[in-house]
């Protein structure tokens, strides 16, 4: 029994000890990206990983070259139209997938799946050329288009609604409800922890996009901060790391804002998505 509790305190010991350099492996980028936004250029390239005095110096200079203002407000509105627009399409899609299967809808879910496996750089021409024939270049819309119809959530959100109950909707049915009326009235209402994963992962996954942003955006006053960060990087032959990890750290506070809020809510939707 001694022997059997040794071996058991071992192996705690050793989890403890795996996650906590998981932990540190996972933060320390956060904390060097903060560092960072406090210290100058030469001593960031120096390495240094104690805060300095050059917070304000960085902000100021930062504001003084670049309307962060206008290029905050074009992620935030790419981001929230490509979140809003994303959670509709996909969970009505996968609505209509899990509750009114046949044949053709099966075959037409495993080409959304399939679709999956084909990298973006190799739609990125057809869609250019889409969108300029649309005349829609250079506009944030031609950056959310392309975004409203993500395989992977319609996946995501059909796993979920696996679990919810057909005597609801047949219930709501005998009550002269519509399918769209108690979609939208009964299902997004009864499921909002799996929006909110949802939600998340759509947000996160707009507002880091790049590729396409640098290929359809291409004037300054339509960047985002994703394209804002790049160009730091190459706007001049020596790199100004503070002005650089400045712009991460105000275009990384949304993103953790959001996942904190809604924290909670993730984790229970994404344990739904597994459990369906």
């Amino acid at each position: 029994m001694n022997k059997n509790k040794f071996k058991k305190n071992i192996l705690s010991c050793l989890k403890y000890i795996v996650l906590i350099i998981g932990s540190i492996v996972s933060i320390f980028p956060f904390y060097w990206m903060f560092v960072g936004a406090t210290n100058s250029s030469n001593q960031i390239a120096q390495g240094t990983l104690r805060f300095g005095g050059y917070l304000w110096t960085n902000l100021s200079n930062l504001f003084a070259t670049y309307d962060i203002g206008r290029i905050m407000w074009n992620s935030v509105e790419i981001a929230v139209s490509s979140v809003l627009i994303n959670l509709i399409v996909t969970s009505l899609a996968a609505f209509g997938f899990e509750k009114f299967k046949t044949k053709l809808s099966e075959r037409i879910y495993g080409i959304f799946l399939i679709s999956m496996m084909i990298p973006f750089s190799a739609l990125m021409i057809p869609l250019f050329k889409i969108m300029s024939g649309l005349h829609l270049a250079n506009t944030a819309l031609a950056v959310v288009l392309p975004t409203m119809a993500s395989a992977f959530l319609i996946f995501f959100f059909r796993q979920n609604f696996k679990s919810f109950p057909n005597e609801i909707m047949e219930s709501a049915r005998m009550d002269g409800a519509s399918n769209l009326y108690a979609f939208f009235k009964i299902v997004i209402p009864t499921m909002k922890s799996t929006y909110a994963a949802a939600a998340i992962y759509s947000f996160m996954t707009a507002w880091n996009n790049y590729l396409w942003p640098l290929v359809i955006l291409q004037s300054d006053d339509q960047k985002t901060m994703t394209l804002l960060i790049s160009s730091i990087s190459t706007a001049s032959y020596v790199a100004d790391y503070g002005l650089q990890m400045v712009a991460l750290v105000i275009a990384t506070i949304p993103m953790m804002l959001l996942f904190f809020i809604m924290q909670k809510s993730f984790v229970e939707g994404m344990v739904g998505s597994v459990k369906g």
